[in-house]
């Protein structure tokens, strides 16, 4: 689930931008980190996606190895929170622009919990 250029090593994008993504060690989730932006949004959609498919009750979206997310990142981080069946989703030390988001576009979004770096 990560940008990978030959022999699997992480690729940069044309904008220079890198977003590696893969599942956390012992609780459903995923790690994520890079930058989450216009050229990276297709792994974080993916991502979000095998999130969704294998959601239970508690799926977490640990983020502090990710240096910036636009609000296309965030609103489909949103929008797949608002697409579960039932439970929530724990964001983990995002970085700042991603609360202040949720806060400003879904305020009343209470599927998404998010703990700060």
């Amino acid at each position: 689930m990560d940008a990978t250029g030959p022999g699997g090593v992480p690729g940069r994008l044309r904008s220079g931008a890198v977003l590696e993504v893969g599942p956390l060690s012992g609780r459903p989730g995923i790690r994520a980190s890079g930058e989450i932006g216009v050229t990276t949004r297709r792994s974080w959609e993916h991502a979000l996606t095998e999130l969704s498919r294998q959601h239970t009750d508690v799926s977490y979206v640990e983020l502090s190895g990710v240096r910036f997310v636009d609000v296309a990142g965030v609103t489909a981080l949103a929008v797949t929170a608002m697409n579960l069946s039932g439970g929530r989703v724990v964001v983990e030390q995002p970085p700042p622009q991603l609360p202040r988001v949720l806060e400003l576009f879904w305020p009343s979004l209470r599927r998404i919990e998010v703990t700060p770096r």
